[in-house]
């Protein structure tokens, strides 16, 4: 396992990061794993030398902050590890952007979500309790919150680092000029800054390369992008035509239906097959690979439902493309509406 520095700080993370969403409670949604199921895939992560593991209080309504800290606590060394977490959306068992399509969500309530100085110190102080940690290493919004100002949830967030409960902050997707914005309100202010971006980035979705990702690299902010498989797409698991993926999961997620699917997402998904098996290795691995040999990736976050896939994940380290293989996996791709900043 390589370890590179998250952006400008001088935080040690892996090349992988294990995306943490896939375990929790199926009450949430049916292809989620529960505790027995999430400890043999986390063990062979911990034992190929990952050490960064990403959360959200939202998944599975806390179950998923549970579990990463147990399973922290029961394989890591806890000064070695990266555990991040994220916060805005509601923590209720209800509410997800990943629920079947036409399903009404719940009402919000009042200072249950968003980024408001009372949410940040409540929701701060409950993803410790779940994690079962005496601090969090990246923390992160989720999304933009509108609703809030900005310099409120920056000074928020210093606080709470300042307070000893969190050590660096990061954000999640948004637009450029949003999270822009809230870094040089922290900088002007002395205020603690961002020092990763995760947002949505992989070969079938490349809109980050217009603005956040110039941004980012100019700044020393590190990427950590989610959806490095385009939720299973670059994986293989539709075909042209198909309105949903043959899986428990492409059957329920929305996103997965709305983010991907129109002709050129399909020829970038062909062109991926084709480097794949001129090389004898599978989709995953050269999706991965592509993703990592990009500008100011620091780490991709990688979901796993089975111990192979985060064993694909790690080959793709070994796997070095050349500019062909490279210009025939990026010139099938066609512009995108901006998705996944809701």
């Amino acid at each position: 396992m390589n370890y590179v520095n998250l952006g400008n700080s001088g935080l040690k993370v892996s090349r992988i990061g294990l995306g943490m969403m896939t375990f929790g409670d199926a009450a949430w949604r049916p292809w989620i794993l529960g505790l027995d199921d999430a400890r043999p895939i986390f063990r062979r992560a911990a034992e190929l030398g990952i050490n960064f593991f990403d959360t959200a209080d939202m998944y599975s309504a806390g179950a998923s902050e549970e579990i990463t800290g147990r399973l922290v606590r029961e394989f890591c060394n806890r000064d070695e590890v990266v555990v991040a977490t994220k916060f805005h959306h509601p923590v209720d068992m209800a509410f997800s952007s990943g629920q079947p399509v036409g399903k009404p969500k719940p009402p919000v309530r009042p200072n249950m979500s968003g980024q408001s100085r009372k949410r940040i110190f409540a929701a701060v102080d409950s993803s410790l309790t779940r994690l079962g940690l005496d601090y969090i290493d990246l923390y992160q919004p989720h999304r933009f919150d509108p609703s809030t100002p900005m310099d409120e949830v920056m000074e928020a967030l210093h606080d709470v680092v300042k307070a000893g409960k969190v050590r660096y902050i990061g954000a999640s997707s948004m637009w450029a000029w949003q999270f822009a914005k809230m870094q040089f309100i922290a900088r002007e202010r002395g205020w603690t800054r961002f020092v990763s971006m995760q947002n949505h980035y992989n070969l079938a979705y490349r809109e980050e390369e217009r603005e956040m990702i110039p941004f980012c690299r100019d700044q020393g902010v590190g990427l950590i992008p989610w959806s490095p498989l385009a939720r299973g797409f670059l994986a293989g698991t539709r075909k042209r035509g198909e309105k949903t993926a043959e899986t428990s999961r492409g059957s329920t997620d929305e996103l997965l239906q709305a983010y991907y699917g129109q002709d050129a997402d399909f020829d970038v998904l062909e062109a991926l097959s084709a480097v794949a098996g001129q090389r004898g290795v599978k989709n995953a691995e050269v999706a991965y690979a592509w993703l990592l040999s990009r500008p100011g990736v620091t780490a991709p976050i990688v979901g796993a439902s089975k111990v192979w896939q985060i064993e694909d994940a790690v080959k793709a380290l070994d796997i070095t493309l050349s500019a062909g293989e490279r210009d025939a996996l990026e010139s099938p791709y066609r512009p995108h509406r901006v998705i996944g900043h809701a």
